[in-house]
């Protein structure tokens, strides 16, 4: 699907070297297909060291011509002077997905100053281990077509799911925030192990499969949540006990209260 296509990452940080490695490894392109810039030079040479054939510069205007596909991964800070930048070396033709949020795609096209096709993305960053959760929604100017590009782009680093706008702050606060509160969560058990006497590399180890198990567990066989947890609550035992805190101390209202909040913020930054 995406042989012929040219790709240019601007912004080839975290996420950007997440896509790099997925196209190149699931063999989507020829290295010399993609092009990646970063605002430093001495951030180039990594990534010709660690992707080779692909082209590399800090220069974006240079970097867009003739692309087919212009993938903005950069801060939200700096996507209008990447924007000036680069929109009158754009074709009208070319697809715009971007990673930035908080950003609406009216507002992309507004930038560009052409009826442009804009893809909105938003992954997290298991994209970097090819596990990411990303959603993609179309601008107006967005075919399915350019929609099937982007999803093919993101499913090489991990899952997609298409919505509609409107639904993509909601997401920003849940799977793209996520990662940090299990983050903290992996933190919280390793400590709580070593309270109870585990060396915190042990309980370290422990910690971090136990989530990564019990994710691939609800993912593989499809079943709820609340049913794998009763598999695990035997009358009387540990687990149940453990639950029964964690339920005192409100772990769902906390939890539901965080993706609220990063939800709001992200709103806010839609209307900055």
């Amino acid at each position: 699907m995406l042989q012929n296509e040219t790709v240019t990452i601007i912004g080839a940080g975290n996420i950007g070297r997440a896509l790099i490695g997925g196209l190149i490894t699931g063999h989507e392109f020829e290295p010399a297909q993609l092009r990646a810039t970063r605002r430093t030079e001495s951030a180039l040479p990594p990534l010709q060291q660690d992707f080779p054939g692909i082209s590399t510069t800090s220069d974006n205007p240079a970097a867009v011509q003739g692309a087919t596909i212009v993938v903005l991964a950069v801060k939200p800070y700096n996507a209008t002077g990447v924007i000036e930048e680069i929109r009158e070396h754009v074709h009208p033709q070319t697809l715009v997905i971007s990673v930035l949020a908080g950003v609406t795609a009216q507002a992309l096209e507004e930038a560009f100053g052409q009826e442009i096709p804009v893809v909105r993305a938003m992954p997290n960053t298991p994209a970097i281990v090819d596990e990411g959760a990303s959603a993609i929604t179309g601008g107006r100017f967005a075919t399915t077509k350019h929609l099937g590009l982007a999803r093919h782009i993101f499913e090489t680093v991990g899952t997609v799911e298409v919505v509609p706008e409107h639904m993509m702050d909601a997401i920003t606060g849940l799977s793209g925030s996520g990662p940090a509160y299990v983050y903290m969560f992996i933190e919280s058990l390793t400590d709580a192990g070593v309270k109870q006497g585990l060396p915190r590399s042990t309980a370290f180890r422990l910690a971090s499969q136990t989530v990564y198990g019990a994710a691939k567990l609800v993912r593989d066989t499809g079943k709820h949540p609340a049913i794998l947890r009763d598999e695990v609550t035997t009358p009387g035992g540990t687990a149940i006990a453990a639950v029964a805190e964690l339920e005192a101390h409100g772990i769902r209202t906390m939890l539901i209260n965080a993706v609220a909040t990063a939800t709001r913020r992200s709103e806010e930054l839609s209307k900055q």
